[in-house]
């Protein structure tokens, strides 16, 4: 599996599948939540309404993912995954970790090849990006490694982390640079 390091705006990128770092309620919000909302259209929205109506009644818990069509975004999915707020007492690595593991097994479940992740709680919910950066690059490669048993059809090909700052792209470079 590839991983590459972009600076840019994830809304545009050409994937089939773009995570996105979400609040509980699934609702919009702030930061990458807001932009991908802002870009796939009121359909998002909705879509996220419906599985609050249906499957998640109390929203989507700390660490997992689940998956919604992109609308009007070039990636096919959208998967929304909720990140640890180290302000609200949330400071376990694992939890991290887990957002980007069910990213992507949510991504492999969808018959995904290819994924883009931003850096999840690197932002308002105050993890530091050279821990995050850390977290992914071991999650990536850790779900590189296993084996994805009847999923020979998903393998992923490629992920993508997709830093909008100058300054933490080059902290996932330096990371990544740095990974055995």
């Amino acid at each position: 599996m590839r991983i590459d390091i972009l600076q840019g705006d994830i809304t545009t990128r050409d994937v089939d599948v773009i995570v996105n770092a979400a609040n509980s309620s699934l609702l919009g919000g702030g930061g990458v939540d807001g932009a991908i909302h802002r870009a796939a259209g009121p359909e998002l929205l909705a879509a996220c309404r419906e599985l609050r109506r249906t499957e998640l009644p109390d929203g989507l818990p700390v660490g997992a993912a689940v998956a919604t069509p992109a609308f009007r975004l070039p990636a096919r999915w959208v998967v929304h995954t909720v990140g640890p707020n180290r302000h609200a007492g949330q400071t376990d690595p694992a939890l991290l970790a887990s957002c980007f593991r069910e990213s992507l097994w949510a991504a492999v479940g969808l018959g995904a090849r290819s994924i883009a992740f931003p850096a999840i709680s690197a932002g308002i919910y105050g993890w530091d990006a050279r821990q995050v950066a850390e977290v992914a690059f071991e999650a990536v490669r850790s779900f590189s490694s296993s084996s994805v048993s009847g999923a020979a059809e998903s393998r992923l090909e490629t992920v993508e982390l997709v830093l909008f700052s100058e300054g933490t792209t080059a902290v996932f470079r330096t990371v990544f640079d740095s990974s055995p």
